[in-house]
């Protein structure tokens, strides 16, 4: 068989499945290399199991709001082992279809790990291959510290799902400010454990508006996680083989600490796969440097996914691979990914729905034709509970047409509302169509076109 393709994806995830995919459905003949699981991070070990862990967390919520509702309901332990049992045995199917969906899509898999040898050929376990079109989809892997003592003693979000699968910890530090670190120290508060989040004075939630900001650090509180601004850790010890002990500079420390999650942010997979031997060119985040078009500066070879470090997030891949895939073999030269108006979630809880541009970031470019409007509200389900979890929502304007330009919601139900209203901005919609949109009630959502 020769070793020669129209198109190779280096790396099997989303992004790379769906480039061979798609150029496959067009007739090309196509690969993926990869060494490990199909499916990437997301289906192994990070949306896919996140999600499940955070069904169950909002379980273990439903069953004390229950109580509220008349129910006589009487909490018991969580059995770890089954929920971790079931959660894998969901992805196992997911990767047993693959096998069927790589041949179905005559798509071959090429085992092992790719190593650039020029900028046209790869060698993958001592056999080259060549293509037309090669395409870098390698993906992100997540950082431990290699300047704190005894680091190595905590784990990644990758180690969450890998390593703990038999007791739930009941003590758990989270280092960090973003997506990851805070769905994590969430989903654990809602399953039980005591729920420690450093973020060492770097920023919580980065880039999102203010108002969500401060909504879910105000939810975290009231939720009993204990969020230490400032301390910066430093070193780590082991006690037992069971737990750590996490010791900060001013000298205070954690004690008994059962699981110490990392989730300090993603380096990207492009040290490792030879691009010394090429003449690309990457960024000093070790990101490939793209146009708009994903093409790198070398002819023939595109990045498309988290390492190019516009949109880390699987639907981006996704998309992005499929619309290569339309350019290079579909005859679309104009089906371009477009990385405006993207809408992303996070699974914390309640969870977190935006898209667009925050206040901060509006005005900074807009100036005073910018507009405003807001709302705060405990939604109906939580007007029946003890814990009165509040929905807060954000419209952000602009000009005398008032267009639409960024939506921020917290709340219960912000994961499955923003959707239609993220197709809505994209089709350029003003503050004036969404009030001239009928009202569904008694939903929450009914707010983001009733708002004043």
């Amino acid at each position: 068989m020769s070793n020669h393709f129209n198109v190779i994806a280096i790396g099997g995830g989303s992004g790379g499945l769906s480039i061979a995919e798609k150029a496959a459905s067009y007739g090309a003949k196509a690969a993926v290399i990869e060494a490990n699981e199909l499916g990437g991070t997301c289906v192994n070990v990070g949306c896919v199991p996140k999600k499940i862990m955070w069904y169950g967390a909002s379980l273990a919520h439903a069953l004390h709001d229950a109580q509220d509702y008349g129910f006589d309901v009487t909490i018991g332990e969580l059995n770890w082992k089954k929920l971790v049992v079931k959660r894998e045995n969901f992805i196992g199917g997911i990767l047993d279809w693959y096998d069927d969906y790589l041949r179905e899509s005559k798509v071959e898999h090429i085992e092992g790990y790719a190593k650039f040898i020029d900028d046209k050929t790869l060698e993958v376990d001592g056999e080259r291959y060549t293509a037309d079109h090669i395409v870098i989809s390698t993906g992100g892997r997540p950082i431990i510290p290699t300047d704190i003592e005894g680091a190595d003693y905590g784990m990644t979000s990758d180690g969450f799902f890998q390593d703990l699968d038999e007791v739930q910890p009941k003590k758990v530090v989270v280092v960090g400010g973003g997506y990851i670190a805070l769905e994590f120290a969430m989903l654990m508060n809602g399953l039980g454990s005591d729920v420690s989040i450093l973020h060492q004075a770097w920023p919580v939630l980065e880039g999102f508006d203010a108002t969500i900001q401060t909504a879910l650090r105000r939810q975290m509180k009231s939720d009993g996680i204990h969020i230490n601004d400032q301390g910066m850790i430093a070193k780590i010890t082991q006690e037992t083989d069971q737990n750590v002990t996490v010791h900060f500079e001013d000298g205070t420390k954690i004690e008994a600490v059962d699981a110490l999650i990392w989730a300090i942010g993603r380096a990207p997979n492009t040290d490792n796969i030879g691009l010394e031997n090429t003449s690309i060119k990457l960024d000093q985040r070790g990101m490939v440097i793209v146009d708009d078009e994903e093409k790198t500066n070398v002819d023939g070879i595109y990045a498309i996914g988290d390492i190019i470090g516009k949109a880390p997030l699987t639907p981006v891949a996704i998309a992005a691979g499929r619309r290569l895939g339309d350019r290079l073999y579909g005859g679309q030269a104009d089906r371009k990914m477009s990385y405006d108006h993207i809408a992303t979630v996070m699974f914390t809880h309640p969870p977190i729905g935006t898209i667009g541009l925050s206040e901060a970031s509006a005005r900074e470019q807009h100036g005073d034709e910018i507009n405003v409007y807001q709302t705060s509200f405990v939604p109906l389900y939580h007007q029946m509970t003890g814990n009165k979890v509040k929905t807060t929502m954000k419209l952000i304007v602009l000009g005398e047409q008032e267009k639409v330009i960024g939506c921020h919601i917290i709340g219960l139900g912000a994961d499955e509302m923003l959707q239609g209203f993220a197709v809505a901005m994209r089709m350029g919609a003003t503050k004036k169509d969404f009030d001239d949109t009928i009202a569904i009630h008694p939903v929450s959502a009914e707010e983001l076109v009733t708002m004043k």
